[in-house]
């Protein structure tokens, strides 16, 4: 493990999703310690008229060029708006782009395909209104880490599928995307930092609940990964998910998908939240740059 990492795992909440409201807690608080420098960002709150609504917070730099809608992780069990915050706000400014948060609803008390849709919602919506919004609607992006990365993956499947708006690039940090879980990493890492195998279990089974794993709620289900929008796929080498990003990134590559892929040597999951350490202000600020160039 990176040696400026590893002095932290200890501060990182346990590995269990069985209490999703104490879960919900530990997440908020941990997210509360971040900074979340807004500095030179216009702040705007919004509600996209699906189903019951979805809250959005857009993020916007000055001179912003493109926007990317973007996901939070927690298992698709925890986070919101606010525990997003610090992350959402850095990638406006690091990417000037503007960002556009979306607080999807949360398994289990609304499992598959309640998040999906709602971020479905939200990308259709964003570019129904993207002149309104002062976005080009030809420079959309979707995005997430993590839960959130999974489910952006999925969405831009369904949007290529439907073809129903424009997605110009996915950036996937850390996504979640099988919940089969047979690969080595999945099988190898099963009492990682921050994410064991026993947690990415209760995590699909939350959010698949008693519905099948199809490739909407599992893009590495997909059969067929052509026509999809270009990739960044990021890893941690100490994370059951590294081997699953490895292996779409790969699969991407052989549908004729433009991918370039970051595997992180001696991180785990969720450690670019240790702001302290080289190699996480490397890897927030690589996507800032990454965004920023397939944006322009």
């Amino acid at each position: 493990m990176d040696p400026e990492l590893e002095p932290f795992t200890a501060l990182f909440p346990p590995a269990d999703l069985s209490d999703p409201v104490s879960a919900r807690e530990q997440l908020a608080e941990l997210s509360a310690a971040l900074p979340a420098d807004t500095t030179g960002l216009a702040l705007e709150d919004h509600v996209v008229p699906a189903g019951t609504g979805v809250p959005i917070r857009i993020y916007r730099p000055q001179d912003a060029h493109g926007a990317v809608v973007w996901l939070h992780g927690g298992g698709f069990v925890m986070g919101d708006l606010d525990t997003e915050q610090p992350w959402a706000a850095t990638l406006a400014r690091s990417s000037g782009a503007t960002v556009i948060s979306v607080a999807y609803r949360l398994a289990p008390e609304h499992p598959f395909p309640a998040a999906h849709d709602d971020v479905y919602a939200t990308v259709l919506w964003v570019a129904e209104h993207a002149e309104e919004l002062g976005l080009d609607p030809a420079r959309i992006a979707i995005g997430g880490h993590s839960s959130g990365a999974g489910i952006a993956a999925a969405v831009a499947l369904r949007v290529r599928d439907e073809q129903s708006a424009p997605i110009r690039f996915q950036l996937l940090h850390q996504p979640g995307l099988d919940d089969r879980q047979t690969t080595w990493s999945a099988t190898t890492f099963t009492e990682t930092p921050f994410v064991t195998r026993a947690k990415v279990a209760q995590m699909w089974a939350h959010y698949l609940g008693d519905a099948p794993a199809t490739p909407y709620a599992a893009a590495a289900r997909a059969t067929d990964l052509s026509g999809l929008p270009p990739a960044y796929i990021a890893t941690a080498e100490f994370c059951p998910n590294r081997d699953e990003g490895l292996e779409y990134a790969l699969r991407l590559l052989r549908a004729g998908v433009p991918v370039e892929v970051h595997q992180w040597p001696g991180t785990f999951h969720g450690s670019q939240a240790i702001l302290s350490a080289e190699i996480s202000q490397r890897q927030n600020a690589e996507l800032g740059a990454v965004l920023r160039r397939a944006l322009a």
